[in-house]
């Protein structure tokens, strides 16, 4: 096992037990943390493979994307300015539906590599083709929880079929980096007898479910129209609930619909960039906050957002419960920092991680300090959350496996993937147009 320091750097743990940030050394042994030492503590604990100047460095846990569908970069500013039902039922799953397995896989290859240089350690996907993105996840080194989306309107059995398949496959695989759980798209693509489906092989497989949840105001109304109860309701009524569960976006809820979530141990993945992008809203995340709702952040996919920048996220879940509430106490940066990290990963049910402390997941990134935008430093998480941005990561490190380093991809052909990828997207807009 491998043995790598990192010397000199501030130090960011989110671990409540330390103090906020310190200068020090973080020695990582295999897949684990093996010390943090405080300055003037020295840990001399080698001999060292790998010694890493850190003293233009902020060292932190590696950041936790709660939703998204990665191979949609390929559809990046394809179909933008429009509203959610318009983007998707017009535009997304059209070309979607031209979509052939080697377009997800480079796709997400390309998501991998954004994620990973913007400071990702952990991502969400729920998607098609799910054996080519996990085959992704597994060669590029990073920690990802993966569902085959469902739909249920034409009866969706293969989905299921696939779904079991795909969990026996790629359950705890890659080292444990592969987490697999369920993914019914949401309420209005799968009617009640199919989320019965769902929970029945839930429950069979002690796996997890993933699902978008009151994103629109429409989605709402319809539901409402249609069972005579809010989307949230209508899942807690079939039993959705009683799975684990992380829903999406979560946006309009009333009072009683945040009290179903917080009763319920839902977990909840906010998407700020894309919620203000499709005109969905503004979710009530300070309200969630306070009902004690564990709320990570997302990205959401490249075509509704449309970078996978968690840096850029965690900025505007702060600022936007800030201005909305009008309170320049809500959500501070720490808030928002620990909601990028140890939060998304509670929401994952990823243990070990999402905190930098001895004897858990070497899961790590380093921001370069030494920018014009970042002197100077008075408070290194305020600027981390508000100063800095994706492209200042120049470190990145998952189970100690290093995956970038002076911003160079360490496991991944970079080039390689921006040109399969434009070739994937270039056949894909040709076959659009010839049908």
């Amino acid at each position: 096992m491998s043995k790598t320091v990192i010397k000199g750097a501030v130090i960011v743990t989110l671990d409540d037990s330390r103090p906020d940030n310190f200068k020090g050394d973080i020695a990582v042994n295999g897949t684990v943390i093996e010390a943090i030492t405080e300055y003037p503590q020295k840990f001399e604990n080698g001999p060292f493979e790998k010694v890493i100047d850190g003293s233009s460095y902020i060292v932190m846990p590696g950041l936790v994307n709660t939703h998204g569908h990665a191979a949609m970069t390929l559809l990046r500013s394809y179909a933008d300015d429009l509203p959610l039902k318009e983007w998707l039922e017009e535009k997304i799953w059209p070309i979607e539906g031209q979509m052939q397995a080697e377009d997800v896989y480079w796709g997400t290859k390309l998501a991998i590599a954004e994620m990973i240089k913007s400071g990702t350690t952990t991502f969400t996907d729920m998607y098609m083709y799910m054996d080519r993105v996990a085959e992704a996840a597994d060669e590029s080194g990073i920690r990802a929880v993966l569902s085959r989306g469902l739909i249920g309107i034409d009866g969706g059995l293969e989905g299921l079929t696939e779904s079991e398949e795909f969990i026996k496959n790629w359950q705890g695989a890659a080292n444990g980096r592969i987490t697999v759980t369920l993914g019914p798209h949401a309420p209005y693509t799968c009617p009640p007898e199919f989320l019965k489906k769902v929970i029945s092989l839930a429950e069979k497989t002690g796996t997890s479910l993933q699902i978008h949840l009151s994103e629109t105001r429409g989605e709402v109304d319809s539901c409402l129209e249609e069972h005579g109860k809010t989307p949230p309701e209508l899942l807690k009524e079939l039993g959705i609930f009683n799975i684990n569960t992380l829903a999406a976006h979560c946006v309009h809820l009333s009072d009683s619909d945040i009290d179903i979530l917080a009763e319920n141990g839902v977990n909840v993945a906010h998407n700020p960039g894309s919620n203000l992008k499709l005109g969905s809203g503004i979710a009530p995340v300070a309200r969630m906050l306070d009902k004690g709702i564990n709320v990570g952040i997302g990205t959401d996919g490249a075509s509704s957002n449309n970078n996978l920048d968690m840096i850029e996220e965690m900025r505007l879940t702060a600022l936007l419960s800030k201005g909305i509430e009008m309170n320049p106490t809500l959500l501070d940066a720490k808030t928002a920092l620990k909601m990028s990290t140890i939060t998304g990963a509670k929401a994952l049910g990823i243990a070990n991680t999402g905190i930098l402390k001895e004897g858990y997941k070497a899961d790590l990134i380093a921001l370069r300090t030494d920018r014009p935008h970042l002197v100077p430093m008075h408070d290194p998480i305020a600027n981390i959350v508000y100063s800095s941005a994706g492209a200042d990561i120049d470190l990145v490190m998952v189970d100690g496996d290093i995956l970038l380093e002076n911003r160079k991809l360490k496991k991944m052909d970079e080039q390689d993937i921006l040109n399969k990828a434009a070739e994937c997207t270039n056949r894909l807009i040709r076959n659009g147009k010839d049908n």
